[in-house]
């Protein structure tokens, strides 16, 4: 279970990746930075922490499969919310009603946070002795 969360976050982390590099090529080349805070989120809590926690279930055997996939479901769910809601705060595409992006930024956040805390509780729940897999 643990290898199929490893490459399931490492695929989604590569999306983030695209999308982030995407984007800054996109800011670069109109000459224009609105979108300056959500490929930084994009790039860091989509691609960077996404793939750290897929190496990270790569490397070390955890006691509890059950928290892996918590963990790796809410962040995915986080940063996908996150830098959605934080799209629709701060670009305002389509007319999206103020208080809908704002509430869906905030829980998006928030799940994210979730997730880091869950990943606290995960790194104690190594299997001793078995450092690497």
């Amino acid at each position: 279970m643990q290898d199929k969360w490893s490459l399931r976050l490492m695929r989604i982390a590569a999306i983030f990746g695209l999308i982030g590099t995407v984007l800054g090529s996109h800011m670069a080349g109109s000459g224009s930075y609105a979108f300056r805070p959500i490929h930084a989120h994009i790039l860091l809590v989509g691609w960077l922490s996404l793939f750290a926690w897929g190496v990270f279930y790569n490397l070390y055997a955890i006691r509890s499969q059950k928290l892996v996939a918590i963990q790796g479901w809410t962040g995915i769910i986080g940063a996908i919310g996150l830098t959605a809601g934080m799209w629709m705060q701060f670009m305002q595409p389509f007319g999206i009603d103020e208080t809908f992006s704002l509430i869906f930024y905030i829980v998006g956040g928030t799940i994210l946070l979730i997730a880091f805390a869950l990943f606290v509780a995960v790194t104690f729940m190594t299997v001793k002795g078995q450092g690497q897999r």
